[in-house]
């Protein structure tokens, strides 16, 4: 069995069917495989640290385990400790300053507790700060097999790693669209957490008012089986979805021809699943990013006081500004996240989820001028990362390649009915025949 072609509930499936000796030699085979594919997009940087030796040791020191995790090649975003690695945080400033690290990060100890196979540590755009995965430091991440485009970012090598078969999943983390832009760029499904699921002890964070750990895989069905390594103690009951909420066209205005076919599609795709649309007006969304960028900015200022000079000038002049947010500045803002928050619970309350764009391009073209891209594309994805509420990333194709990815949002919480629905979606996608 290929890590490229296989689901991860296939290869748990095969696990499970095998002798705990058998199921060592398959793991390791598997591992090897997936060790074999790494770094092979044109900048040969997926990863920022790997040692496949070490990789493989994982393999023999995981102990049986019920965990549906266990065996399964997996790579970690490069801002949260691994013991024996350095952390970067996707600049050679902070892992030259960061050293090695002495203890597991809570999702890396996690991870190897559930015998997952830590494939290596993967490209971010500096900092998590960024949407489109380029960087100074390590080379932009282009997508494997693609080299004319950018994976997105700021989970860029999680979802390179994907691509390229290196992992079966990625490990990443979504502030204002991290795991959704990547996902709907590459082909890739994506699982943003509610806010608040996880732990970040050793983690790197951004923004912590807005930063999510999640997931990159290809397919949506491995979603509840992926997310349920985020799931609370005592998680919600599921829930049965029957309608759902679509925005207007009036803010869709901005969305390339195959992205609006790909919404339409999914739409498609839900009705066949018994489920009603309902249109309704977000304008009022127009001033999410009024919101978002400065309380982000003046978070992200806080974690790296002291230490501006040494970032890339683009992200460094966003943490100036940051900086340079009063007291009361970001006082007025927090009451208007508060309000705008609510507006987005009533809006969950009122429709059982909500089905638009992850982004509204197809691709970012490798060495185009994206000055304007984040502002472009966030608009998509910080009304959902202002409410704190899960998202899944939906692929969609056209001839066998990617056509822009949709998300799925429901209330916080909510999590395994949207990944459950997800699930669904992607089944019925399959059993479609394929776009001419």
């Amino acid at each position: 069995m290929h890590a490229f072609t296989a689901s991860v509930r296939d290869m748990r499936a095969t696990l499970d069917a095998a002798s705990e000796n058998a199921s060592k030699i398959l793991g390791a085979e598997s591992t090897n495989a997936a060790l074999l594919r790494a770094n092979r997009n044109a900048g040969r940087n997926t990863y920022l640290w790997r040692d496949p030796a070490w990789a493989l040791s994982e393999v023999e020191r995981a102990k049986p385990t019920s965990s549906p995790l266990r065996g399964i090649p997996i790579s970690v975003k490069d801002c949260f400790d691994l013991a024996g690695a350095p952390t970067s945080c996707g600049t050679r400033y902070y892992r030259d300053l960061n050293g090695i690290a002495a203890h597991d990060s809570w999702l890396v100890e996690r991870l190897r507790l559930a015998g997952a196979i830590i494939t290596g540590k993967t490209h971010l755009h500096p900092l998590a700060y960024g949407i489109t995965g380029e960087n100074p430091d390590f080379g932009d991440c282009v997508q494997p097999g693609n080299d004319a485009a950018l994976t997105g970012g700021s989970s860029s090598g999680a979802a390179a790693s994907v691509l390229e078969g290196s992992a079966m999943a990625a490990i990443g983390t979504d502030t204002g669209g991290s795991i959704r832009v990547p996902a709907a760029l590459c082909g890739l499904a994506g699982y943003r957490a509610s806010l608040g699921r996880g732990d970040w002890r050793g983690g790197a964070h951004l923004a912590p008012s807005f930063d999510t750990m999640g997931w990159l895989y290809r397919d949506p069905e491995d979603g509840p089986l992926l997310g349920s390594f985020f799931d609370p103690l005592q998680p919600q009951p599921l829930k049965q979805f029957t309608s759902f909420a679509i925005v207007d066209e009036r803010f869709l205005s901005d969305c390339e021809p195959t992205v609006l076919g790909s919404y339409e599609q999914c739409i498609q795709g839900l009705r066949s699943l018994g489920l009603a649309p309902i249109a309704i007006d977000v304008a009022w969304w127009s001033e999410a990013m009024e919101i978002f960028a400065p309380i982000q900015a003046s978070e992200a200022a806080l974690i790296h006081a002291g230490h501006f000079e040494h970032i890339e000038l683009s992200i460094r002049q966003r943490l100036e500004w940051g900086a340079s947010l009063t007291h009361h500045e970001v006082s007025l803002l927090r009451q208007r996240h508060e309000v705008f928050r609510k507006r987005m619970d009533a809006l969950l309350d009122e429709h059982q989820f909500l089905l638009m764009p992850a982004a509204p391009v197809v691709r970012l073209n490798a060495g185009a001028d994206h000055s304007q891209t984040r502002a472009r594309l966030l608009r998509y994805t910080s009304p959902v990362s202002l409410a704190g509420m899960p998202a899944v990333t939906i692929p969609c194709f056209e001839a066998g390649h990617p056509a822009g990815g949709m998300q799925l949002v429901a209330a916080r919480e909510d999590d395994a009915s949207l990944l459950q629905l997800s699930a669904q979606l992607g089944r019925s996608q399959k059993s479609r025949p394929p776009q001419p």
